[in-house]
């Protein structure tokens, strides 16, 4: 009989902090907390009515992510925006992604791809701001090259689209007052399934380089003095 010391245990329920961690990164990344808040152990553990330990724990994950700085003896801070970073970020994805694209177009079924143009309707409901839908719109993107795509892709892939999102979230969320802005999201995602739908490699390649190239430049916006800063 194997000792208790060699098996594997089932985790029950979540710990307190991964539950912290999902939280401060979830205001990190909707932009709740500023890029380059300054924050305290203490004022962090007071907000979400923890102990000093779960937060020290989430500090380090998080910084590990790239989305906290912590400072010894000082306060952590939320990573500010940086440029050479964006830029770093959409050179790698224009490496990925449409090579898996050109796969990906001849593997997905018509099905597939009719499902996900109904999804894509829902991006330009004009109530619903990026959000509201951008875990779909991730799943949207995920779904359309995980037929071609290895365990390594998503992995890279989901670590690409995560420090990616911070500034998507900003710069999109600048556009959502403007009603036009929601239907040229729908018309975007459109034009992207009729580039997989055509069976053509390099359709499907261009199509997302395309799409990534537009989305670069609006996530520049978030490097944008905010007005209300002004």
């Amino acid at each position: 009989m194997a000792s208790s010391g060699s098996t594997v245990r089932p985790i029950e329920s979540r710990s307190v902090a991964e539950l912290v961690t999902s939280e401060l990164r979830r205001s990190i990344l909707s932009g709740a907390l500023a890029p380059g808040r300054e924050f305290s152990l203490r004022e962090v553990a007071g907000m979400l009515n923890v102990s000093f330990i779960p937060v020290r724990e989430a500090l380090r994950s998080l910084e590990a992510e790239g989305l906290v700085i912590n400072r010894p003896g000082r306060s952590s801070l939320v990573s500010p925006l940086d440029l050479d970073d964006l830029h770093a970020i959409y050179r790698l994805r224009h490496e990925l992604e449409p090579s898996i694209a050109a796969r990906a177009c001849h593997l997905l079924t018509e099905a597939e791809l009719d499902r996900l143009d109904r999804e894509a309707r829902e991006f330009g409901a004009r109530e619903l701001g990026i959000d509201e839908i951008y875990e779909a719109h991730h799943a949207f993107h995920l779904a359309l090259l995980r037929p071609a795509a290895t365990e390594w892709d998503v992995r890279i892939l989901g670590t690409l689209w995560r420090a990616a999102e911070r500034y998507i979230r900003i710069g999109f969320g600048r556009l959502d007052p403007d009603p036009h802005e929601h239907g040229r999201r729908e018309h975007a995602h459109h034009d992207l399934l009729e580039a997989f739908r055509s069976r053509d490699a390099e359709a499907a390649r261009e199509g997302v380089h395309q799409h990534l190239a537009h989305n670069e430049e609006i996530a520049l916006r978030a490097l944008e003095p905010r007005a209300d800063a002004l």
